[in-house]
């Protein structure tokens, strides 16, 4: 019974063997049209830029129009044919379709005139804007952070080694006022320079007693100045000093002030530490005025001038806007960021900014008057060129190579290409562009074979 079973079975594998298949067919089938419809259009658009430095000229000539017809699919505009056909995505019969293609009078071809029904601009969303005079005002915005104002920071230390015998300030973010006594320091060097101005000054009351000439009193007046300038080297006050010379007593700790009022904001001492001279103890710092960096695009270096007026809103202040002013521009780039940094100054009375926050800067830059503007959407980039397209009327769209300054607020100023009172298109011009190179590139072709063909007739 086996036995008998199996030709049957194998049978059955046969039958069903060509159903499937021609499902996997129609399958494969599917997928190559979703295929060609992605790559179609887009291979359109990376042609854009051959064909638009083959079929454009750079010159103005006198032009004269050419009326010529090719076919092409009503689903798929990117397919097109010099003869009738069917459109081998979707299958449907192509369409006679009639364009104008421009010649100048030295026979370049430019790029030709595209005419689409009102139908088609309609679902195409073909959206129009006229080319206008105004004045530019450029808003560049960067990301700043808040730093300190270098000029208003200052290092504590001392000239002669010693050891800390108190502290007065001790810890980082202290206020402090100018003169403040920061700590005291118990140094053998400065006992010995007091040491010594006491001697002087003893000399000179013993010699004044004496009634010696006066040159020999001069000569001991100047060994007390020497030394009190020696002290003065050393960082010890005036006040000090004349305490030394009023009380005659050594004082064995000298109190190290603050030279500036404004904040701790590093601290390296500790009461019995041992220092050296030069060692950095304390860094102060004035926050009632504070710098905000900002990273500027190189796009932004033309707006952005020292002494512009500049404002920064905080995160958690978003109702409150801080006035400043651009200080500085630095003269080169930054190697990780590849942007300019540009230096704003802030009061801060407030201490609403503090160091290494972060803050939105809006710099206001003065305005280029009446110049020719377009959108910037209606700018298409084709790679070494820019193009508008422009509307001629009747359905009739052209487009353009334009040459573009500044940009500023959604707008391009025209330097050439177009004039006051082109409308052009904002939207869908990738279309019409992709279509209007494909007809160029068609008609191109038909008039090479031409070419060839008359050759060979006259061969």
């Amino acid at each position: 019974m086996a036995h008998n079973d199996e030709p049957g079975a194998d049978a059955a594998r046969r039958s069903e063997a060509p159903k499937s298949d021609g499902r996997q067919t129609e399958r494969e089938s599917q997928m190559t049209r979703k295929i060609l419809r992605l790559l179609v259009p887009f291979a359109v658009g990376l042609s854009i830029g051959n064909w638009w430095g083959a079929g454009a000229s750079d010159t103005d000539y006198p032009e004269h129009e050419q009326q010529t017809v090719i076919h092409r699919c009503p689903m798929h505009p990117t397919v097109v044919s010099e003869g009738p056909g069917s459109c081998p995505i979707c299958s449907m019969d192509l369409v006679a379709d009639e364009i104008e293609r421009k010649t100048t009078s030295t026979g370049e071809r430019q790029l030709g005139t595209v005419a689409i029904d009102a139908t088609t601009i309609q679902n195409m969303g073909v959206r129009t804007a006229i080319v206008d005079r105004r004045s530019l005002v450029r808003s560049v915005r960067a990301v700043g952070r808040v730093d300190y104002d270098e000029t208003r920071m200052s290092d504590v230390n001392t000239k002669v080694p010693g050891w800390v015998e108190k502290l007065h300030v001790d810890f980082t973010g202290q206020r402090v006022e100018l003169g403040q006594p920061l700590l005291e320091i118990y140094s053998p060097e400065l006992v010995n320079a007091q040491e010594e101005h006491l001697i002087a000054l003893e000399y000179v009351q013993r010699l004044q007693r004496q009634r010696v000439a006066e040159h020999v009193l001069q000569g001991a007046r100047d060994l007390v100045e020497a030394s009190a300038q020696r002290l003065r080297f050393l960082d010890v006050t005036e006040e000090r000093i004349a305490r030394l010379e009023a009380g005659g007593t050594v004082s064995r700790t000298v109190t190290v002030e603050s030279p500036q009022q404004g904040v701790v904001v590093h601290k390296a001492v500790f009461e019995g530490a041992y220092i050296r001279p030069g060692e950095h103890l304390y860094r102060i710092a004035d926050l009632s005025q504070v710098w905000v960096i900002a990273d500027l695009f190189e796009r932004d270096l033309l707006w952005v001038q020292q002494g512009q007026g500049a404002t920064v809103s905080l995160a958690h202040l978003p109702d409150q806007t801080l006035h400043g002013t651009v200080e500085h521009i630095f003269p080169f780039l930054d190697a990780d960021t590849h942007s300019v940094r540009a230096r704003l100054a802030f009061d801060n009375a407030a201490r609403l900014l503090k160091p290494e926050m972060f803050a939105d800067v809006l710099i206001n830059a003065p305005a280029v008057a009446d110049v020719v503007a377009a959108p910037v959407q209606a700018i298409l980039h084709t790679g070494a060129r820019r193009l508008a397209i422009v509307h001629l009327g009747d359905g009739r769209f052209q487009p353009r190579a334009v040459e573009v300054g500044i940009e500023a607020d959604g707008w391009y100023e025209i330097r050439s290409g177009l004039r006051e009172g082109d409308e052009i298109v904002t939207s869908a011009q990738f279309l019409i562009d992709s279509e209007s190179h494909l007809k160029t590139a068609v008609s191109n072709m038909r008039d090479r074979a031409q070419g060839d063909h008359d050759s060979h007739l006259g061969g």
